[in-house]
Protein backbone atom coordinates (compact mmCIF):
# COMPACT_ATOMS: atom_id res chain seq x y z
CA UNK A 1 0.00 0.00 0.00
CA UNK A 2 2.75 2.61 0.70
CA UNK A 3 4.59 1.93 -2.62
CA UNK A 4 1.50 2.21 -4.37
CA UNK A 5 1.00 6.09 -2.56
CA UNK A 6 4.52 6.19 -3.22
CA UNK A 7 3.66 5.72 -6.83
CA UNK A 8 0.73 8.18 -7.25
CA UNK A 9 2.74 10.91 -5.57
CA UNK A 10 5.58 10.80 -7.94
CA UNK A 11 3.14 10.48 -10.81
CA UNK A 12 1.61 13.48 -9.45
CA UNK A 13 4.81 15.21 -9.20
CA UNK A 14 5.83 14.53 -12.23
CA UNK A 15 1.98 16.15 -13.37
CA UNK A 16 2.58 18.99 -11.77
CA UNK A 17 6.35 19.60 -13.50
CA UNK A 18 4.80 19.19 -16.88
CA UNK A 19 1.56 21.54 -15.91
CA UNK A 20 2.40 24.08 -18.62
CA UNK A 21 2.33 21.51 -21.21
CA UNK A 22 -0.46 19.67 -19.80
CA UNK A 23 -3.11 22.91 -19.71
CA UNK A 24 -1.87 23.59 -23.24
CA UNK A 25 -2.72 19.93 -24.40
CA UNK A 26 -5.83 20.24 -22.91
CA UNK A 27 -7.14 23.59 -24.47
CA UNK A 28 -6.02 22.35 -27.84
CA UNK A 29 -8.48 18.94 -26.68
CA UNK A 30 -10.98 21.73 -26.22
CA UNK A 31 -10.24 23.33 -29.45
CA UNK A 32 -11.00 20.12 -31.49
CA UNK A 33 -13.70 19.17 -29.80
CA UNK A 34 -15.27 22.60 -29.82
CA UNK A 35 -13.95 24.06 -32.85
CA UNK A 36 -15.69 27.32 -34.00
CA UNK A 37 -17.36 27.42 -37.76
CA UNK A 38 -16.57 29.62 -40.56
CA UNK A 39 -19.81 30.90 -42.25
CA UNK A 40 -20.19 27.72 -44.71
CA UNK A 41 -20.32 25.59 -41.30
CA UNK A 42 -16.89 23.96 -41.64
CA UNK A 43 -14.69 23.28 -38.67
CA UNK A 44 -11.73 26.25 -38.00
CA UNK A 45 -8.66 24.29 -36.72
CA UNK A 46 -5.38 25.31 -35.07
CA UNK A 47 -3.61 25.84 -38.34
CA UNK A 48 -0.33 27.74 -38.50
CA UNK A 49 -2.32 30.72 -39.85
CA UNK A 50 -4.48 30.86 -37.19
CA UNK A 51 -1.72 30.64 -34.80
CA UNK A 52 0.01 33.04 -36.44
CA UNK A 53 -3.42 35.26 -35.68
CA UNK A 54 -2.79 34.14 -31.63
CA UNK A 55 0.27 35.12 -31.39
CA UNK A 56 -0.15 38.64 -33.31
CA UNK A 57 -3.02 39.13 -30.82
CA UNK A 58 -0.97 38.40 -27.77
CA UNK A 59 2.47 40.21 -28.84
CA UNK A 60 2.46 43.16 -26.69
CA UNK A 61 1.53 41.13 -23.85
CA UNK A 62 4.35 38.49 -24.72
CA UNK A 63 7.29 40.96 -24.89
CA UNK A 64 5.71 42.05 -21.39
CA UNK A 65 5.47 39.12 -19.92
CA UNK A 66 8.83 37.41 -20.93
CA UNK A 67 10.92 39.95 -19.23
CA UNK A 68 8.17 39.77 -16.05
CA UNK A 69 9.28 36.45 -16.08
CA UNK A 70 12.56 37.38 -14.61
CA UNK A 71 11.53 39.94 -12.06
CA UNK A 72 9.36 37.35 -10.49
CA UNK A 73 12.01 34.50 -10.72
CA UNK A 74 13.75 36.86 -8.12
CA UNK A 75 10.61 36.39 -6.45
CA UNK A 76 9.49 40.62 -6.96
CA UNK A 77 6.50 41.85 -9.56
CA UNK A 78 6.15 45.16 -11.55
CA UNK A 79 3.06 46.59 -11.87
CA UNK A 80 4.66 49.20 -14.00
CA UNK A 81 5.22 47.65 -17.27
CA UNK A 82 1.71 48.65 -18.34
CA UNK A 83 2.57 52.36 -17.96
CA UNK A 84 6.03 52.06 -19.24
CA UNK A 85 4.53 50.88 -21.88
CA UNK A 86 2.60 53.95 -22.48
CA UNK A 87 5.15 56.25 -21.56
CA UNK A 88 7.32 54.67 -24.21
CA UNK A 89 4.74 54.88 -27.09
CA UNK A 90 4.49 58.40 -26.18
CA UNK A 91 7.40 59.30 -26.33
CA UNK A 92 8.82 57.08 -29.55
CA UNK A 93 5.61 58.91 -31.02
CA UNK A 94 6.43 62.19 -29.57
CA UNK A 95 10.19 61.95 -31.36
CA UNK A 96 9.62 60.52 -34.20
CA UNK A 97 6.29 62.74 -35.38
CA UNK A 98 7.38 66.53 -33.44
CA UNK A 99 10.70 66.27 -33.00
CA UNK A 100 11.34 64.70 -36.37
CA UNK A 101 14.42 62.50 -35.28
CA UNK A 102 16.05 59.66 -37.06
CA UNK A 103 14.30 56.35 -35.74
CA UNK A 104 17.10 55.20 -34.37
CA UNK A 105 17.63 57.71 -32.30
CA UNK A 106 14.39 57.64 -31.27
CA UNK A 107 14.28 53.82 -30.54
CA UNK A 108 17.53 54.03 -28.60
CA UNK A 109 16.39 56.87 -26.61
CA UNK A 110 13.05 55.08 -25.68
CA UNK A 111 14.86 52.52 -24.97
CA UNK A 112 16.83 54.70 -22.68
CA UNK A 113 13.60 55.88 -20.74
CA UNK A 114 12.32 51.78 -19.93
CA UNK A 115 15.90 51.41 -18.60
CA UNK A 116 15.61 54.24 -16.57
CA UNK A 117 12.61 53.15 -15.13
CA UNK A 118 13.80 50.01 -14.49
CA UNK A 119 16.14 51.06 -12.64
CA UNK A 120 14.50 53.25 -10.35
CA UNK A 121 12.50 50.25 -9.66
CA UNK A 122 15.23 47.87 -9.11
CA UNK A 123 17.04 50.59 -7.08
CA UNK A 124 13.53 51.11 -4.67
CA UNK A 125 13.64 47.41 -4.65
CA UNK A 126 17.25 46.42 -3.92
CA UNK A 127 19.26 49.29 -2.54
CA UNK A 128 16.11 50.73 -0.44
CA UNK A 129 14.00 47.28 0.59
CA UNK A 130 10.89 48.47 -0.64
CA UNK A 131 8.56 45.93 -1.08
CA UNK A 132 8.27 45.38 -4.98
CA UNK A 133 4.80 45.82 -5.24
CA UNK A 134 4.95 49.71 -3.60
CA UNK A 135 7.73 50.18 -5.13
CA UNK A 136 6.85 49.15 -8.76
CA UNK A 137 3.20 50.51 -8.09
CA UNK A 138 4.53 53.95 -7.33
CA UNK A 139 6.37 53.78 -10.66
CA UNK A 140 3.35 53.02 -12.11
CA UNK A 141 1.30 56.51 -11.06
CA UNK A 142 4.69 58.28 -11.94
CA UNK A 143 5.18 56.58 -15.71
CA UNK A 144 1.53 57.23 -16.71
CA UNK A 145 1.37 60.75 -15.50
CA UNK A 146 4.95 61.23 -17.24
CA UNK A 147 3.50 59.86 -20.41
CA UNK A 148 0.23 62.57 -20.11
CA UNK A 149 2.58 65.05 -19.57
CA UNK A 150 5.00 64.40 -22.68
CA UNK A 151 1.80 64.08 -24.73
CA UNK A 152 -0.15 66.80 -23.02
CA UNK A 153 -2.82 64.65 -22.02
CA UNK A 154 -3.81 63.64 -25.96
CA UNK A 155 -2.57 61.35 -28.35
CA UNK A 156 0.22 61.93 -30.62
CA UNK A 157 -0.34 61.24 -33.97
CA UNK A 158 0.79 62.58 -37.81
CA UNK A 159 -1.85 64.63 -39.61
CA UNK A 160 -0.19 63.32 -42.99
CA UNK A 161 2.00 60.60 -43.66
CA UNK A 162 3.12 58.28 -40.62
CA UNK A 163 6.85 57.33 -40.10
CA UNK A 164 7.53 54.41 -42.02
CA UNK A 165 9.42 53.15 -39.25
CA UNK A 166 5.64 52.36 -38.25
CA UNK A 167 5.18 50.01 -40.92
CA UNK A 168 8.85 48.30 -40.37
CA UNK A 169 7.51 46.97 -36.74
CA UNK A 170 4.11 46.31 -36.78
CA UNK A 171 3.12 46.85 -40.96
CA UNK A 172 2.88 42.72 -40.91
CA UNK A 173 2.06 40.48 -38.86
CA UNK A 174 4.46 38.02 -39.11
CA UNK A 175 7.17 40.82 -38.16
CA UNK A 176 5.86 41.87 -34.90
CA UNK A 177 5.26 37.88 -33.88
CA UNK A 178 9.20 37.12 -34.89
CA UNK A 179 10.27 40.05 -33.02
CA UNK A 180 7.64 38.34 -29.73
CA UNK A 181 9.95 35.38 -30.63
CA UNK A 182 13.09 36.71 -30.75
CA UNK A 183 12.87 38.18 -27.60
CA UNK A 184 11.94 34.63 -25.61
CA UNK A 185 14.66 33.38 -27.45
CA UNK A 186 17.27 35.49 -26.03
CA UNK A 187 16.02 35.55 -22.49
CA UNK A 188 15.57 32.30 -22.34
CA UNK A 189 18.82 31.55 -23.20
CA UNK A 190 20.02 33.94 -20.82
CA UNK A 191 18.32 32.81 -17.82
CA UNK A 192 18.80 29.08 -18.18
CA UNK A 193 22.51 29.56 -19.85
CA UNK A 194 24.60 32.14 -18.56
CA UNK A 195 25.31 33.30 -14.82
CA UNK A 196 22.63 36.33 -14.71
CA UNK A 197 20.01 33.40 -14.93
CA UNK A 198 21.37 31.25 -11.91
CA UNK A 199 21.52 33.99 -9.63
CA UNK A 200 17.93 35.03 -10.62
CA UNK A 201 17.19 31.56 -9.76
CA UNK A 202 19.56 31.85 -6.47
CA UNK A 203 17.76 35.65 -5.51
CA UNK A 204 14.07 34.02 -5.57
CA UNK A 205 14.79 30.33 -3.60
CA UNK A 206 17.12 31.91 -1.17
CA UNK A 207 18.23 35.53 -1.41
CA UNK A 208 20.27 35.51 1.98
CA UNK A 209 22.51 32.26 0.74
CA UNK A 210 23.41 34.46 -2.63
CA UNK A 211 24.60 36.87 -1.02
CA UNK A 212 26.81 35.29 1.77
CA UNK A 213 28.38 33.41 -0.97
CA UNK A 214 29.47 37.42 -2.23
CA UNK A 215 26.80 37.90 -4.99
CA UNK A 216 25.98 41.33 -5.50
CA UNK A 217 22.18 40.78 -4.86
CA UNK A 218 21.68 44.40 -5.95
CA UNK A 219 22.84 44.87 -8.94
CA UNK A 220 21.28 41.16 -10.31
CA UNK A 221 18.21 42.55 -8.84
CA UNK A 222 18.22 45.76 -10.40
CA UNK A 223 19.73 43.75 -14.02
CA UNK A 224 16.27 42.09 -13.35
CA UNK A 225 14.01 44.94 -13.34
CA UNK A 226 15.97 46.70 -16.03
CA UNK A 227 15.54 44.06 -18.34
CA UNK A 228 11.64 43.98 -18.01
CA UNK A 229 11.44 47.79 -18.39
CA UNK A 230 13.34 47.32 -21.71
CA UNK A 231 10.60 44.84 -22.82
CA UNK A 232 8.15 47.32 -21.29
CA UNK A 233 9.57 49.97 -23.86
CA UNK A 234 9.69 47.66 -26.83
CA UNK A 235 6.40 46.88 -26.31
CA UNK A 236 5.20 50.17 -26.06
CA UNK A 237 7.36 51.02 -29.67
CA UNK A 238 5.03 48.11 -31.00
CA UNK A 239 1.43 49.42 -29.72
CA UNK A 240 2.32 53.13 -31.44
CA UNK A 241 3.19 50.96 -34.66
CA UNK A 242 -0.02 48.78 -34.40
CA UNK A 243 -2.11 51.92 -33.74
CA UNK A 244 -0.08 54.22 -35.77
CA UNK A 245 0.07 56.54 -32.92
CA UNK A 246 1.15 57.68 -29.20
CA UNK A 247 -1.52 56.75 -26.77
CA UNK A 248 -0.76 58.22 -23.44
CA UNK A 249 -3.88 55.66 -22.06
CA UNK A 250 -1.92 52.79 -23.86
CA UNK A 251 -0.90 49.44 -21.77
CA UNK A 252 -3.37 50.12 -18.90
CA UNK A 253 -3.96 46.53 -16.68
CA UNK A 254 -1.55 44.88 -19.50
CA UNK A 255 0.41 43.95 -16.21
CA UNK A 256 -2.18 41.54 -15.29
CA UNK A 257 -2.19 39.87 -18.45
CA UNK A 258 1.78 39.44 -18.37
CA UNK A 259 1.69 38.34 -14.72
CA UNK A 260 -1.38 35.94 -15.74
CA UNK A 261 0.77 34.59 -18.27
CA UNK A 262 3.82 34.01 -16.37
CA UNK A 263 1.50 32.08 -13.68
CA UNK A 264 -0.52 29.65 -16.20
CA UNK A 265 2.82 28.83 -17.59
CA UNK A 266 4.00 27.73 -14.30
CA UNK A 267 6.44 30.42 -12.90
CA UNK A 268 6.30 29.89 -8.94
CA UNK A 269 5.35 34.07 -7.54
CA UNK A 270 7.39 32.96 -4.90
CA UNK A 271 10.26 33.27 -7.05
CA UNK A 272 13.13 30.56 -7.90
CA UNK A 273 11.43 28.69 -10.10
CA UNK A 274 10.05 28.78 -13.33
CA UNK A 275 11.58 29.80 -16.69
CA UNK A 276 10.92 31.50 -20.12
CA UNK A 277 9.64 28.59 -21.87
CA UNK A 278 6.83 28.16 -19.61
CA UNK A 279 5.78 31.93 -19.84
CA UNK A 280 5.39 31.31 -23.72
CA UNK A 281 3.43 28.13 -22.72
CA UNK A 282 1.38 30.47 -20.69
CA UNK A 283 0.85 33.00 -23.30
CA UNK A 284 -0.68 30.21 -25.62
CA UNK A 285 -2.94 28.74 -23.30
CA UNK A 286 -4.05 32.51 -22.71
CA UNK A 287 -4.39 32.99 -26.40
CA UNK A 288 -5.88 30.00 -27.61
CA UNK A 289 -8.87 30.33 -25.24
CA UNK A 290 -9.18 33.65 -25.64
CA UNK A 291 -9.14 33.07 -29.63
CA UNK A 292 -12.00 29.93 -29.17
CA UNK A 293 -14.64 32.23 -26.96
CA UNK A 294 -14.33 35.15 -29.34
CA UNK A 295 -14.61 33.29 -32.53
CA UNK A 296 -17.75 31.71 -30.50
CA UNK A 297 -19.13 34.92 -30.33
CA UNK A 298 -18.87 35.51 -26.57
CA UNK A 299 -18.35 38.98 -25.44
CA UNK A 300 -15.19 40.30 -23.08
CA UNK A 301 -16.55 39.53 -19.59
CA UNK A 302 -16.50 36.11 -20.48
CA UNK A 303 -13.12 36.28 -21.71
CA UNK A 304 -11.89 37.61 -18.89
CA UNK A 305 -13.80 35.31 -16.09
CA UNK A 306 -12.11 32.49 -18.07
CA UNK A 307 -9.02 34.04 -17.85
CA UNK A 308 -9.36 34.58 -14.09
CA UNK A 309 -10.67 30.70 -13.49
CA UNK A 310 -7.34 30.03 -15.15
CA UNK A 311 -5.06 32.14 -12.99
CA UNK A 312 -7.21 30.17 -9.79
CA UNK A 313 -6.58 27.09 -10.98
CA UNK A 314 -2.88 28.02 -12.00
CA UNK A 315 -1.99 29.30 -8.38
CA UNK A 316 -4.07 26.12 -6.64
CA UNK A 317 -2.11 23.48 -8.34
CA UNK A 318 1.23 25.96 -7.90
CA UNK A 319 0.52 25.97 -4.25
CA UNK A 320 0.01 22.24 -3.90
CA UNK A 321 3.21 21.61 -5.06
CA UNK A 322 5.08 24.20 -3.02
CA UNK A 323 3.43 22.76 0.16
Amino acid sequence: MADRKGAWRNRLRQAQRLRGVLALVAVIALWCVWAPRDADGNRLWLTPSLMKDIFFEQAIFGLLAAGMTLVILTGGIDLSVGAVLGLSAVSFSALLIWREWHPAFAILATLGIGALAGAVNGALVARFRMQPFAATLAMMVVARGVAKWVSHNEKVQSAEANPPIFDTLAGSPLTLVLLMLAVFVVLGVIVSRTQFGRYLYGIGGNEEAVRLSGVSVQRYTMLAYIVCALTAAMAGMCDAARQTLGDPEAGMTYELDAIAAVVIGGTSLRGGQGGIPLTLLGLMIIGIVDKLLSMHGQDLSVRLMAKGLIIVVAVLIQGQREA
